[in-house]
């Protein structure tokens, strides 16, 4: 158990220990980002940070101390040129530590450690909203036009309805005048055809 320890061996001597995170941050320093176990990340993370900052003072002693750490020079180098501008305002945190899952083999638990200000995904200005919003917006406006307009449409067809309806009313008359014609000729057709009866009437009689 690690009562009141600090530092993490990692499971190795101190000389072992001390090899591979110089190794590993040369590493990150160069490629600006690395894969590892969270705990070397953590480790390392405790290592590299104090030499990232000696490196915003680019003299003699600063190079000599990060070189004693890191023994090598295409390292330290990099470290001073390119690394040390980049973070020059930055007031610490250089590093980034993200999980990634576990291990196929050991099931360890694995994390990408990279460098803060090389990542030109988080470190990407902000683009402006498109206005396909807008475009969007106006599209359903412009649908709904045309439905705010169908009853505006349909309603003088509503008025015109009524007005035939009483046209309808008035020609109905015109037709019942019709028949009340009808009966008066049939009236004077009887009226004739009675004499005729009743002459045929006295002939049988006065044949008897």
């Amino acid at each position: 158990m690690r009562h009141n320890k600090a530092i993490n061996h990692l499971g190795r001597k101190s000389g072992h220990r001390k090899a591979m995170l110089a190794n590993m941050a040369c590493s990150l320093i160069l490629n600006k980002r690395i894969e590892t176990t969270v705990e070397k990340a953590k480790a390392l993370k405790m290592y590299v940070e104090p030499l990232i900052t000696k490196s915003k003072e680019d003299t003699t002693h600063s190079r000599r101390v990060v070189f004693s750490y890191l023994k090598q020079k295409e390292a330290v180098s990099e470290l001073f040129r390119v690394v040390a501008p980049k973070i020059a305002d930055r007031p610490g945190g250089y590093t980034r530590i993200l999980k990634t899952g576990f291990r196929v083999g050991d099931a360890a638990d694995m994390a990408l450690m990279e460098l803060v200000d090389f990542n030109e995904i988080a470190t990407a200005p902000k683009e402006a909203p498109k206005k396909a919003a807008t475009r969007r917006s106006g599209a359903k406006k412009a649908a709904e036009a045309p439905a705010a307009e169908a009853p505006a449409a349909e309603a003088p067809a509503a008025d015109a309805a009524p007005a035939k309806k009483p046209a309808a009313k008035k020609a109905a008359p015109a037709k019942k005048a019709a028949p009340k014609a009808a009966p008066k000729s049939t009236g004077k057709a009887t009226a004739k055809a009675a004499p005729v009866k009743k002459v045929a009437a006295p002939r049988k009689a006065g044949g008897k």
